[in-house]
């Protein structure tokens, strides 16, 4: 079992080190610090949505930003847009489970305004209807995907497309840059 857990946090680390070492990804990283600190700077929000895992990582990054991540400091509007059950039920059934971010998108969110959607396929049909409302309304989209980016990858302004097709390495590293871009973003504007 040693060599097992060995194994696994390896793979974890070689993701990591994909990334570290790869100036383009840095870059856009450094690009989606900016938009979201304009974003916010503006008075306008950053909304997150994903499934599963994604979604726990969708509320959670949002609550970094809502709530604080490294300072006592104002709240910054953030959400993550799965979190009214009756809302998300209600949609599933009277239209489809396909529809419930993209109304939410159309009826809640402005130019100016950010996306972020994480699916580690990129081809989560709800989160693709989703950023193409925002792309209609003019939103800014950032994708966090895996290797290939998927349909997502041409909906997405800014996309960050972790070097990995295994789900668990995905999401590990979504939460590594995502909790990169909330220190920075808090930190240029606090």
């Amino acid at each position: 079992m040693k060599s097992s857990i060995q194994h696994i946090i390896s793979e974890s680390v070689a993701v990591k080190t994909q990334i570290l070492q790869n100036d383009d990804m840095i870059q856009k990283i450094e690009s989606i610090v900016k938009v979201l600190t304009a974003s916010f700077k503006a008075g306008f929000k950053v909304q997150f949505c994903g499934n599963g895992g994604s979604a726990a990582d969708a509320q959670h990054l949002a609550a970094e930003f809502s709530g604080r991540f490294y300072k006592n400091r104002t709240a910054l509007p953030s959400d993550a847009l799965h979190c009214n059950t009756s809302y998300l039920t209600a949609v599933a059934n009277d239209y489809s489970y396909d529809e419930i971010y993209a109304r939410l998108v159309e009826g809640t969110m402005v130019k100016g305004d950010v996306l972020v959607g994480i699916t580690t396929s990129g081809n989560s049909a709800n989160i693709i209807k989703a950023f193409e409302v925002a792309r209609a309304k003019g939103i800014i989209t950032v994708g966090f995907t895996g290797s290939t980016g998927g349909k997502l990858k041409d909906l997405s302004d800014y996309l960050i497309n972790v070097p990995s097709d295994t789900t668990p390495r995905i999401q590990e590293a979504h939460i590594l840059v995502g909790h990169i871009i909330c220190e920075l973003v808090e930190a240029a504007i606090f």
